[in-house]
């Protein structure tokens, strides 16, 4: 067989074979984001767990005398074991109490492991280091699902330099327990039933007309859009079996659209982190922006009494106030600019991320910005 990169080939032709190959495999199906992995099948259902539980093993980490519970919980654990002890005479440096949490669903059976978060609840400065002694995790209403135990994890350290100074890496009072809890009691299925909810993570209407489109063209009238998060799928009657029923919901999953995204401007003030979608659009709008410096300086002003005059010297302060007003530069934007451009053109201005903020919140404020503006 003649190789394609035969030298009488010309590179302009084999670029163009090239082109010509990637196109008949391509098709505007594989655009798009995956059902699922923008929507959630409800076809399981999942709880929250919680429990109480100790920490042990700590180096010196653990919580103080002045947290009761924490004595008293290990006093009752000594005492299940057969040893008698004072909760006020334990010292429990090396223990700390915390709130165990956990999520499992219908799909997860007797014997199935799960990851379990730790939080202090106490005075303890680190649980780095610590293993979590056997915690029952139950719902709101109390029912055990799952026990908890094992080391905890915490991404990071907690080091003691010298007195009052430390070299701290990450937070290091809440942990994880890396497939910590092990379920003894499974959750109730839903019941089947011909329907089938897809509740999309981010509520749009225009999204979910999509969804139920596509899921439609493929097999005929079968979703109908409830509400802008839920899209309600009648399984077929022949596909009324275990298995094709899996495999139908499999295949729907894999269906892609393209979500729709509103235009929304999100803005951390803490940081000074501005992230904005791509259809966010400015209406005509001129922005002045300037700085104004106010300096207060203090002048200590000495009174010396006079000589025999029994008198005291007195020291008061003279203030001057100077006031700095930079010029202010003027942009203007034209109808739905595009976010580019307000880009380059606040960083042609000089503008600082905070100073960024406020003009995008001044731009809201005048109903120039045609997007939500979500403050963090």
């Amino acid at each position: 067989m003649r190789s394609i990169f035969n030298s009488s080939i010309s590179m302009p032709t084999l670029l163009v074979w090239l082109l010509t190959l990637v196109l008949q495999f391509y098709s505007p199906a594989d655009a798009g984001a995956r059902i699922k992995d923008i929507a959630r099948m409800n076809t399981e259902s999942e709880t929250d767990l919680i429990g109480y539980g100790l920490i042990i093993g700590l180096d010196g980490s653990g919580d103080s005398k002045s947290v009761p519970f924490t004595r008293q919980s290990l006093a009752n654990m000594m005492e299940r074991m057969g040893m008698t002890v004072d909760a006020d005479q334990l010292k429990i440096k090396n223990a700390a109490a915390v709130i165990v949490t956990a999520r499992i669903s219908s799909n997860n059976r007797v014997g199935d492991r799960t990851d379990v978060t730790v939080s202090s609840v106490g005075d303890a400065s680190s649980l780095q280091g610590g293993t979590l002694l056997m915690t029952p995790l139950s719902t709101a209403a109390g029912d055990v699902y799952a026990t908890a135990q094992g080391p905890v994890s915490i991404g990071g350290f907690n080091v003691q330099v010298d007195e009052g100074n430390k070299i701290v890496n990450n937070y290091t009072l809440v942990g994880r327990v890396p497939g910590g809890a092990k379920i003894t009691r499974r959750m109730e299925k839903q019941s089947l039933s011909n329907d089938i909810l897809i509740t999309l993570r981010t509520p749009d209407y225009a999204t979910a007309a999509a969804v139920t489109s596509k899921i439609n063209v493929k097999y005929g009238l079968t979703a109908f859009t409830e509400d802008a998060s839920t899209i309600r799928v009648v399984v077929p009657d022949s596909l009324a079996y275990a298995n094709e029923r899996g495999e139908f919901i499999a295949d729907i999953g894999r269906l892609k659209v393209t979500p729709d995204q509103a235009a929304r401007v999100v803005i951390n003030e803490r940081t000074g982190t501005i992230v904005a979608g791509n259809n966010v659009s400015i209406a005509p709008v001129a922005i002045a922006h300037g700085n104004i410096n106010v300096n207060i300086r203090s002048h200590p002003i000495i009174s010396q009494p006079e000589a025999f005059s029994n008198g005291e010297t007195v020291t008061t302060a003279e203030y001057q106030l100077a006031v700095d007003s930079e010029k202010a530069r003027v942009i203007h934007f034209h109808e739905t600019v595009a976010l580019a451009d307000v880009a380059e053109a606040l960083n042609s201005i000089g503008a600082a991320p905070r100073d960024i903020i406020a003009i995008f919140e001044a731009m809201k404020q005048a109903g120039a910005l045609r997007a939500e503006l979500v403050i963090i």
